[in-house]
């Protein structure tokens, strides 16, 4: 069985070191890697955020069977913690594009520090990436330069500053692109909101809810071979409600029906929609239309 070692880069400098590249700072690095050494094709877990600018046919990575609308380069974000790449030992391949990497110690007591987890894309899947426009591509090199340009004058009181408020501009520029991509691929979005509910209705017309429970968003992630964040911002750009919200509204919908049927208990109903207490049934009910369901039966 092929051996799936995984190499680990804790720091900045651990990794510039194995791409020929300069330190100029201790937690923040742009890489040009059309000037690094060729290197060998390895699984590697980053202890620092990570973003690649890849060629769309750039050959260190899997990208998988998926279209892409844009072909002038593709964004792929990693978090602290995340295993990226491909085992391929053997082969030593040119690398293409840049990457920044910053380690999260640059943004403790910043502003992008509070806010980094508002940045959901760091846990997309890599097939979940950005591809960029050509003008979308120009704006990002123009970041990448800005933060290069920071981090070759000397380092002085304003240096974090200067550093951390381009790296979030940025990431909001990324945001603003992902908001496109999501709106150009809506042809796609729209069959995952289909294959959503209709596994959905499935889930809750089955026994599942009483053998898996509640019915969560990452189920229904992964019946979807999505990250839990790319879905839940997918569903919430389509829809204008989060998923959560969407099953809660169906799992209103369902119950409502069985109200009516005098054979239930309300206790029963709730079981099987995968609450485990009643209460908590009752107070998601009430939430949403106003009254409990004992006294929703009772009205209608």
């Amino acid at each position: 069985m092929e051996n799936q070692e995984v190499e680990i880069y804790n720091s900045v400098s651990e990794y510039n070191k194995m791409v020929n590249h300069e330190t100029m700072h201790p937690l923040v690095s742009v890489i040009d890697f059309s000037k690094s050494d060729p290197i060998c094709q390895f699984k590697r877990t980053f202890g620092f955020y990570t973003v690649f600018l890849k060629d769309v046919m750039c050959g260190d990575m899997q990208y998988g069977k998926h279209s892409y609308d844009y072909q002038e380069g593709t964004l792929v974000f990693i978090a602290p913690g995340q295993t990226y790449g491909i085992y391929n030992a053997d082969t030593y391949i040119q690398p293409a594009g840049f990457a920044l990497i910053f380690h999260p110690d640059l943004l403790k007591g910043t502003n992008l520090g509070k806010n980094i987890r508002d940045y959901n894309f760091f846990s997309y899947e890599v097939h979940e990436a950005l591809h960029l426009s050509e003008k979308e591509r120009e704006i990002i090199l123009e970041c990448f330069k800005n933060i290069k340009f920071e981090l070759e004058q000397t380092i002085d009181k304003h240096s974090k500053s200067l550093i951390v408020n381009n790296i979030e501009l940025f990431l909001n520029y990324c945001m603003r692109f992902y908001d496109r991509q999501f709106i150009t691929r809506d042809h796609v979005n729209q069959n995952f909101i289909g294959k959503f509910e209709k596994s959905l209705d499935d889930y809750l017309k089955s026994d599942k809810p009483k053998n898996l429970g509640f019915p969560m968003v990452n189920y229904f992630a992964e019946q979807l071979n999505l990250s839990a964040n790319y879905f839940g911002d997918l569903i919430k750009k389509e829809l204008g409600i989060s998923a959560q919200e969407f099953i809660h509204n169906k799992l209103i919908d369902v119950a409502k029906e069985q109200i009516f049927d005098a054979t239930k208990s309300i206790s029963e109903i709730s079981y099987n929609l995968g609450f485990k207490y009643p209460q908590h049934f009752t107070r998601l009910f009430k939430s949403k239309v106003g009254v409990s369901p004992s006294e929703f039966k009772s009205l209608n």
